[in-house]
């Protein structure tokens, strides 16, 4: 089970922002479908739509992660 780690208000922005983005990119892949760009937006936008409902963004925890063990870090003496 992940932990959650994003709040409620930037789950919605990221919902409704990543189904904005991934609408648009549907409408321009049935336009042009030979383009590869449209299909690789459109995993991008599923992806926040992804974090938004579950509430999880893989870059915070990691960015978390990398804080305490900063934070745990033994200071080093130069002398």
């Amino acid at each position: 089970m992940v932990k959650v780690n994003i709040g409620i208000w930037n789950a919605l922005i990221r919902i409704t922002c990543g189904l904005t983005i991934l609408a648009w990119a549907t409408a321009k892949m049935v336009k042009r479908p030979w383009r590869d760009s449209y299909i690789i937006v459109a995993m991008l936008a599923a992806m926040k739509v992804a974090e938004g409902i579950t509430r999880f963004c893989p870059l915070t925890a990691l960015f978390e992660k990398y804080q305490q063990q900063e934070e745990n870090k033994q200071p080093v003496n130069p002398t």
